[in-house]
């Protein structure tokens, strides 16, 4: 989310998203706000600390670590109070394993963790025993939520395609074999003891591998989707996973979409359609159709989000954004039953 006050950012998303809320996260507060130092903060015994290029492995915690504590135990404080009281389904989200190794340094080297098949396990082991304690705090603070685990993984197309790039940026690491990452990622998702998402908003997401990693969802961006994708997301949903499709635009072209979209939404109401949402929820729809599923499982199956963050975005723009996700949520089941 935008801005750097918490509780504003959770009023935001309680407010608007009633129904399914999650804590935010904030990265305009700086280095330990933004995703990997977010993430290093829940890291057990495996210090790490910033250099000009960014994190690195460490004797010992740095400052910029101890702050990345200290920011997300300020937005638990505020997400506690605006959700008192909640009860139903809750995300909070952190940094995936492949990612972390791609963008964490090796402590007496440049190169990223992903080059040292000990480091990436120690990583993994660190990271799932943290992720194991965040739930458990997360479920303490709201007692009535249905936690929802969500690992982001950005880096995990490139990792696959021997696509990240070494710290002089002259070279590249050696893809890791989808066996590897498989299991460093199953790993993270069976600690989770939870419900647990892989989001990705990169190209080439792997749709078949996060569902072998166990994964119970997958979130990626509906633009980014090629047609070729089809069968494989059909595959993952025909054996019962969860779509969270990213249908909304997150970018600064949100504005653009949101005018486009009312526009259309005046002239469809004479065929009963509503709101600003009507573009996201049709594309939702036609992207269930082709994967030849029976209409009533979208309704099941699919949760409407925006296609990526949204800290890129204004205030204003970002909880717009969330009220048109649940507007296509709402609009989606009765377009496909429409036959719309």
């Amino acid at each position: 989310m935008p801005g750097t006050d918490p509780a504003q950012a959770c009023a935001v998303v309680t407010g608007e998203l009633p129904d399914f809320p999650y804590l935010p996260e904030l990265p305009a507060r700086g280095v330990g706000a933004d995703i990997i130092g977010r993430t290093a903060s829940l890291l057990v015994d495996l210090p790490v600390e910033t250099t000009p290029r960014g994190w690195k492995f460490a004797a010992h915690a740095g400052r910029d670590q101890r702050r990345a504590v200290d920011f997300l135990s300020f937005d638990l404080d505020a997400i506690q109070q605006a959700a008192d009281g909640y009860a139903g389904p809750f995300k909070v989200q952190v940094c995936g394993p492949l990612t972390l190794a791609a963008r964490i340094e090796l402590s007496r080297s440049v190169n990223p963790a992903l080059t040292d098949p000990g480091a990436l396990a120690d990583l993994t082991s660190s990271l799932a025993e943290g992720v194991a304690e965040h739930a458990l705090a997360v479920r303490e603070r709201i007692p009535g939520a249905t936690l929802v685990v969500q690992i982001d993984e950005p880096e995990l197309p490139a990792v696959l395609a021997g696509r990240v790039r070494t710290a002089s940026g002259l070279s590249t690491v050696p893809a890791l074999d989808e066996i590897t990452a498989t299991d460093t990622l199953r790993s993270v998702l069976a600690a989770a003891g939870t419900f647990t998402v892989v989001h990705c908003c990169a190209s080439g997401f792997p749709f078949l591998l996060t569902k072998e990693a166990g994964a119970g969802a997958v979130s990626f961006d509906l633009a980014l989707l090629e047609r070729t994708e089809i069968d494989a997301v059909a595959e993952v949903a025909e054996a019962g996973l969860g779509l969270l499709v990213g249908a909304v635009p997150s970018r600064d072209d949100v504005a653009a979409w949101a005018a486009g979209a009312a526009r259309a939404a005046g002239a469809a109401r004479a065929a009963g359609a509503e709101g600003a949402g009507k573009d996201a929820a049709s594309g939702v729809v036609t992207l269930w159709r082709r994967t030849a599923l029976d209409a009533q499982g979208l309704a099941r199956q699919v949760v409407v989000t925006p296609a990526c963050g949204l800290a890129g975005l204004s205030p204003k723009a970002a909880r717009e954004t969330l009220a048109h996700c649940r507007e296509a949520a709402r609009i989606a089941p009765e377009l496909i039953e429409e036959g719309d």
